[in-house]
């Protein structure tokens, strides 16, 4: 058996789009993505088959899931349906580092 490791600092980010970086790491079956979205950025809305679980770790972001929208701040969390519509607004000047659960894993974000 072998370990998958890796030094999580060491992984570098990737531009998505203008203000939205992204770094990931994964399992067998799941998915862990860190978002950097800067205030301003372009939010797409968009969906997948993966159930998603968002945590955010600093900044304040208005989530719209569905017909449903969720303020985060610090320390917020939530849980993204498969197959649902989604998207992000920063709130306020301060970028929001958005940690992300997805399973089963995205192979297209690396990791």
């Amino acid at each position: 058996m072998s370990i998958h490791h890796v030094d999580w600092n060491a992984i570098p980010w990737t531009p998505v789009r203008p203000g939205v970086d992204r770094k990931s790491f994964a399992g067998n079956g799941a998915t862990l993505a860190l978002h950097r979205l800067a205030p301003g950025h372009e939010p797409k809305p968009h969906k997948h088959p993966n159930e998603q679980i968002v945590y955010i770790l600093a900044g304040q972001i208005r989530f719209h899931i569905g017909s449903d929208t969720v303020l985060l701040s610090a320390g917020g969390l939530l849980v993204v349906p498969p197959d649902t519509m989604h998207w992000g607004e920063v709130v306020g000047d301060q970028e929001v580092l958005n940690l992300d659960v997805f399973t089963p894993k995205r192979p297209e974000y690396g990791g």
